[in-house]
């Protein structure tokens, strides 16, 4: 169904438009150069900037002498006018991070394990967590957008609602945004944590590159997050992204849906552990392990070499096969597991992906790590709330039914 446009929504959308514009420059733009890149007028565009100055968002900062006339103004980001708190609910570690307006993380903490615990104290937990770390980051509550949960799927993105993600089995049926906003005071957004990777990624990435591209996410599990036209694809329900069951080698391990070679399983960390001849750590924390398994391929031990180029071609392969369907600009690789395997599978993704026969792409496929790094969900839950808040996105113009 096509809808009509919501007028009063061109005055929200310019401000934003411009508040991009000029988060994205860190040396700051001038007026004459903003209303150049957004074709608005003078008076429309000082309209603009003195709401942006008086809501505190930027600031003017310096003149620069740029041919004759006088000198003109520049405009820069405030970055510490507001804040948002991310959380990554995650099977090994979850993590929570505050983050300002330029997506960096001001404080960083991992929240408390609580075994057997109930729903109510799990959201419990995490309210405290909130609490915590915006109290160490001593900044105004007020200034706190609100908190931004990426989870695995699946989940209720209409009720913000976790169902059964196979990983979280602690969290079936919580109501993440109903409970945690009751606990915190704060509004809260729940969603996929792929999704959420590739908007912390495309709010760091400044030279607006990420317009159609492809974020893979390797944790405990595997997905995609998608941009097209520069928004994140969510899909009906919001669960969009589940590439697993996409099979990567027909000679690879037996997966839980019958299939042989799902990527899902041929790239789980205790597989790959296994294939090298370790025995996984019983406590469920793969980390020393997959550690231990970079290190020996380093120095040359062959069959944790075979292993992780095995793994590398098989990333590429899922990547090459994604990309026949989407046709996108960009790959960007992150999440905890790929942020230890970087190191040895960075360039085997990037050839693989470059030469793979089954490639129908015309084009080369720019291929490279994560900008926001080893915690790229949690920081890009937070982004979230900067998104909701402060993204120029044409279709918020459109009539909402």
């Amino acid at each position: 169904m096509r809808t009509g446009s919501n007028l009063p929504a061109v005055g929200e959308y310019n401000q934003t438009l411009v508040l991009d514009l000029i988060r994205r420059s860190p040396e700051g733009l001038s007026r004459v150069e903003l209303s150049a890149r957004t074709g608005l007028s003078a008076q429309t565009l000082s309209n603009v900037t003195r709401r942006l100055a008086d809501e505190g968002l930027i600031a003017e900062a310096g003149k620069v002498i740029s041919g004759p006339g006088k000198p003109r103004t520049l405009l820069k980001l405030e970055p510490r006018s507001r804040f948002a708190v991310g959380v990554h609910l995650d099977p090994v570690v979850d993590t929570i991070v505050v983050v300002d307006m330029a997506g960096e993380v001001i404080v960083h903490d991992e929240i408390p394990r609580t075994p057997h615990a109930s729903a109510a104290e799990l959201v419990g937990a995490v309210a405290a967590a909130v609490d915590a770390i915006v109290a160490r980051a001593g900044i105004p509550r007020e200034l706190v957008l609100g908190v931004g949960v990426a989870a695995p799927g699946p989940f209720d993105a209409r009720g913000g609602r976790l169902l059964d993600p196979p990983l979280l089995p602690q969290w079936h049926n919580v109501n993440v945004r109903e409970d945690l906003g009751a606990a915190t005071g704060l509004p809260v957004i729940v969603e996929k944590d792929v999704t959420a990777a590739m908007v912390g990624e495309m709010w760091f990435d400044r030279s607006d590159a990420l317009t159609d591209a492809m974020f893979l996410y390797y944790g405990a599990g595997v997905g995609l997050g998608v941009a097209i036209a520069g928004a994140p694809v969510r899909g009906r329900t919001g669960n969009a992204g589940g590439i697993a069951h996409v099979v990567v080698d027909p000679d690879g391990p037996v997966c839980e849906c019958g299939s042989r070679g799902c990527l899902g399983v041929s790239i789980e960390p205790r597989v790959l552990l296994a294939e090298a001849g370790y025995d996984a750590a019983a406590t469920g924390d793969t980390r020393p392990d997959l550690d231990r398994l970079v290190d020996d391929a380093r120095h040359g031990q062959s069959r944790a070499v075979g292993v992780l180029e095995r793994a590398g071609e098989r990333i590429a392969r899922a990547l090459v096969v994604t990309n026949n369907l989407l046709d996108v600009d960009e790959v960007v690789l992150g999440g905890p597991v790929w942020e230890r395997l970087a190191v040895v599978l960075g360039d085997t993704v990037a050839e693989r992906v470059a030469t793979d026969p089954v490639s129908t792409s015309t084009r080369a496929i720019a291929v490279r790590r994560s900008l926001v790094g080893l915690d790229v969900a949690a920081v890009g839950a937070a982004c979230l709330m900067l998104d909701g808040a402060f993204a120029a996105r044409p279709a918020r113009m459109m009539i909402a039914l």
